[in-house]
């Protein structure tokens, strides 16, 4: 009985989490349409924003679904070893642009075998990288490590506050460096859930001004 409710409180914090979550870009997107109206506005760059704004909650509610389907278990994730740096160097590759707005530089090292699908560790690669790209700061580099059964995600940026640390593979959470920003606070939990349904362990370890660090390590 107390999983259960457990459960559905966790199930009802969710639901308002979501809520909460998607109820912000469509008030802007209200907002915006409503200033489109007014006298001697900039409609077109009004209904672009407005467009952005609609692109978000939809990347958000990509996230919610993706994220319900793992803890579903409809998602696979796990796999015989595969080798793994071909998939982050074409991830790399395919933020180069992304990076250079933000001032990012990525690099990737080592080989090894990880547990995962690829589409799998291109998600988790993918939020990785993201998560540098809007929150290290400019003039920061990430890199992409791989060891035997580990992956690492290290950058020389921001960094975040220790007392934040254990919060940052929570839903939706953003730390205050990251709460002016467009993500959907779902990167790392994606991340955490995908290596702990392969059967890995995900760490985090930052302070402020000396970057981030991130370890998905599997069992061998």
């Amino acid at each position: 009985m107390n999983d259960d409710r457990a459960f559905d409180e966790l199930r009802t914090g969710f639901t308002a989490a979501v809520s909460h979550e998607l109820r912000t870009p469509l008030a802007r997107i209200l907002a915006l349409l409503d200033n489109a109206t007014l006298p001697g506005a900039d409609t077109q760059a009004l209904i672009d924003q407005a467009r952005d704004e609609v692109e978000s909650a939809g990347q958000l509610i990509d996230e919610i679904l993706f994220l319900s389907e793992l803890e579903s278990g409809r998602e696979v994730v796990a796999l015989a070893s595969m080798e793994a740096r071909p998939v982050l160097d074409e991830v790399a590759a395919s933020f180069t642009d992304a990076a250079a707005r933000a001032g990012v530089t990525i690099a990737v090292t080592g080989e090894t075998e990880l547990p995962l699908r690829p589409r799998m560790l291109r998600i988790v690669a993918e939020n990785l990288v993201e998560n540098a790209i809007r929150y290290a700061g400019h003039g920061a580099t990430l890199r992409l490590e791989l060891a035997p059964a580990l992956l690492v995600a290290c950058d020389d940026g921001i960094g975040v506050r220790e007392a934040e640390v254990p919060r940052l593979f929570e839903r939706f959470y953003r730390a205050d460096a990251a709460r002016s920003t467009r993500g959907t606070g779902l990167g790392l939990a994606i991340v955490k859930h995908i290596v702990a349904s392969a059967g890995g362990t995900v760490e985090a370890r930052s302070s402020r001004g000396a970057g981030l660090e991130i370890r998905c390590a599997f069992a061998r």
